[in-house]
């Protein structure tokens, strides 16, 4: 692990934080750090750090910079900032942040990747290199990106980050002859709702709810139930409508021809499937076929059930 990993991985923890409040901004960290007195970049020092709190607040270089004691202010004419997402150029809610770095006197930025947001896109490390930062982009870049996938997916295909997501038997059935099947544990249903709480929407088909009444709530953690939509052929989804309305992410909780429908359509980021390790004896609905261009990116047990993460 080189140095500038080191602090990006810390930025990488500190931009978590904001998870819940930060939305629909990005996950931010930033870290700023000075080297030892022998000038060994293997004995930096942090001198200041944060993130993205809440929306409409100060960004991470913000509350890293108001981190940093007033005797080290005279050494951040020597320090090196890291920060996960590039800096931001335009007026905002607040303002910004290149403009922030370059009136501190940083000397050198590290970027972990750059902000695919109309309003930036390579604008902020242009201005910081115009003012004679030195700038390095892409320390960590996947990890930097991975983090942020719902708030680039929205910015970029002007539509929510879309997850579908069911339980399944281990023969492959997710019902049993249209009656709902207690497939998940406790523990992986209140995993299920840790991932509500993390989402902005949840949607299911009107057959799923008329027959089975979910409540699509957060009962078994703590958080914001996430915005709870059904549709039909009468009542499509509306994808614009969604972008409008600042929905960045939205869960597929619904029944085999609902889901299906989606990735004919080619409208999914992320799967999750929960197979457990019973067999169905009678009739029921399949579940979908996984899409070839899927990638496993995760495969984790809890209680004999196994959860898989796909990624497109």
């Amino acid at each position: 692990m080189t140095i500038d990993e080191k602090y990006m991985r810390r930025c990488l923890q500190l931009a978590r934080n904001g998870r819940q409040n930060a939305k629909p901004n990005p996950m931010v960290g930033a870290v700023i750090t000075v080297a030892d007195a022998d000038d060994s970049l293997y004995s930096a020092r942090i001198i200041g750090e944060g993130y993205h709190v809440r929306c409409g607040e100060g960004h991470a270089e913000v509350n890293a910079f108001a981190s940093v004691r007033p005797e080290d202010e005279l050494l951040l004419r020597e320090a090196t900032m890291y920060v996960s997402l590039e800096p931001c150029s335009h007026y905002g809610k607040t303002p910004p942040c290149a403009d922030l770095i370059v009136k501190k006197g940083v000397r050198r930025v590290v970027v972990g990747c750059i902000d695919e947001f109309a309003e930036v896109q390579g604008r902020g490390i242009r201005k910081l290199q115009d003012a004679g930062i030195d700038v390095t982009v892409g320390v960590l870049e996947n990890e930097c990106r991975e983090m942020n996938r719902r708030f680039f997916t929205f910015h970029r295909l002007h539509r929510p980050y879309i997850i579908l997501k069911w339980a399944q038997t281990a023969n492959g059935f997710i019902d049993d002859d249209g009656h709902a099947l207690a497939i998940s544990t406790p523990f992986t249903q209140m995993l299920s709702h840790k991932l509500r709480a993390e989402e902005d929407a949840i949607l299911v088909g009107r057959v799923t709810n008329e027959r089975e009444h979910p409540e699509l709530n957060v009962r078994h953690w703590v958080g914001n139930s996430p915005k709870r939509l059904v549709i039909d052929r009468q009542h499509p989804l509306n994808m614009e409508s969604l972008y409008a309305h600042n929905i960045q992410s939205l869960i597929v909780e619904g029944g085999g021809l609902t889901l299906q429908s989606f990735l004919s359509l080619g409208l999914w980021d992320e799967i999750r499937v929960e197979t457990n390790t019973c067999l169905m004896v009678n009739d029921g609905t399949r579940a979908p076929q996984l899409p070839a261009e899927g990638r496993v990116v995760s495969t984790e047990q809890y209680d004999r059930n196994i959860i898989v993460r796909i990624l497109r």
